[in-house]
């Protein structure tokens, strides 16, 4: 439902806000997630240094765990959100993740910090579940889709610079300025929030937490095609995404050598996915969701084959492996908004409990995978690059599955 006006489509049910700020207040509660990924990324090899960790991959489980909370914790926030409205989850998860921060802030043990992360990533399964679904409850098909690109494009800037942000802080303090950042960031966007984002969800439509109506709303989401489909295939895509952000640090210093400027070289891929959330939001509404994320997903396979080829042939410089690297972003940017999308359009009556699923099961496939290959790192691109090879065709092949065999046009109805 979208009341139309001067204001560039601006939905009623955000007021007092108007679209601009809808956006970038969106944005920021979903950037809490890749802020308190990526600026740990620079900082894993201080943390195992000072928790005298042996194992040169363990310091990856401060991203695994945060991302084992994260995709938890979203199995609870969609009906809670469903029965007791949006505002009042988003805050209440907002609050979490700061004292989340404080734990690991004073964290005396690497066990207590990784306790602090999944306390920080149930929090952030809040921002992300409730963001999802507040724009689902403003917005529909493809004007829903190309708001989320837009958001999107905001919040995907968060990964380009959040390493840099943390080498920074790294320069001025130890690593546990990282978390005094993100506590401050998180305490700002608690504050805006409280003040300025009203209730979307009216009262009339909102749900029953009883256990037979919330597994109804659980089937109904798990047995719809299009939702099921799409949400398998984002948490393969997922999946070949998180194993090259676990193993990024290890990758750029110890295979290419770029020391303190391994921040810089991820910014300069992760820029690809910033690039693809404004051009799909400039272009879904003309050529649809379909035709750009099924494009983009056979690119990302032609990228994933590519990076295959030139590995086993020992021919993968620097400059190969970034512009390969760039794309595999580039592509993973036009996928994703496009995948939730899809997904969510047929869950309009129940968008907080699909929302709390469908993040769910991409996040936890997409950390299944993700661990492995990680943990699988042996000094060598091979682990990476036959993982998102194989992870690329699962994604193909369901989304083939989902959409009965055709790509590009919808197997029974416009969307």
């Amino acid at each position: 439902m979208t009341d139309t006006n001067a204001d560039a489509f601006v939905s009623s049910g955000h007021r007092p806000m108007g679209f601009r700020e809808f956006i970038v207040v969106i944005a920021s509660i979903m950037a809490l997630n890749p802020l308190a990924m990526d600026m740990m990324l620079p900082a894993l090899p201080n943390i195992g240094s000072a928790f005298h960790i042996a194992v040169g991959n363990r310091p990856q489980m401060v991203l695994s765990t945060f991302l084992i909370g994260f995709g938890v914790g979203q199995f609870v926030m969609g009906p809670l959100s469903d029965r007791f409205g949006r505002r009042p989850v988003l805050l209440g998860g907002m609050m979490v993740y700061c004292i989340a921060s404080l734990l690991a802030i004073a964290a005396p043990s690497f066990e207590t910090l990784l306790l602090a992360r999944a306390l920080q990533g149930l929090g952030t399964s809040a921002t992300r579940v409730i963001a999802t679904s507040i724009v689902r409850d403003c917005y529909a098909g493809r004007r829903m889709a190309s708001v989320m690109s837009l958001a999107m494009m905001v919040f995907i800037a968060v990964p380009v610079l959040a390493p840099s942000f943390g080498q920074a802080v790294m320069l001025l303090t130890q690593w546990r300025g990282i978390f005094i950042v993100l506590m401050l960031y998180g305490v700002l966007a608690l504050i805006w929030n409280a003040l300025r984002m009203p209730e979307t969800l009216p009262v009339s439509e909102r749900r029953s937490l009883a256990i037979s109506d919330v597994l109804a709303a659980f089937r109904q989401t798990v047995t719809n095609r299009q939702t099921l489909g799409y949400a398998l295939a984002a948490g393969g895509v997922l999946g070949a995404l998180f194993s090259y952000v676990f193993t990024s640090q290890q990758v750029f210093t110890e295979i290419y050598h770029l020391g303190h400027y391994f921040p810089i070289a991820f910014a300069a891929i992760a820029i690809g996915t910033a690039i693809a959330g404004f051009l799909n939001s400039r272009f879904v509404g003309r050529l649809g969701m379909r035709v750009i994320s099924h494009g983009a997903l056979l690119v990302f396979a032609a990228v994933a084959g590519t990076m295959l080829v030139a590995v086993k042939m020992q021919m993968l410089p620097l400059p190969l492996f970034m512009a390969l690297s760039a794309l595999m972003m580039f592509s993973f940017g036009l996928m994703i908004a496009n995948f939730t999308a899809l997904a969510m359009e047929p869950q309009g009556h129940i968008a907080g409990t699909a929302s709390s699923l469908y993040g769910s099961i991409t996040t936890l496939v997409g950390i299944s995978i993700g661990m492995m290959i990680g943990q699988d790192y042996d000094g060598t691109l091979l682990p990476f690059a036959t993982s998102f090879f194989l992870c690329t065709l699962a994604a193909l092949a369901v989304v083939l599955i989902t959409e009965k065999g055709r790509l590009f046009k919808p197997h029974n109805k416009p969307v």
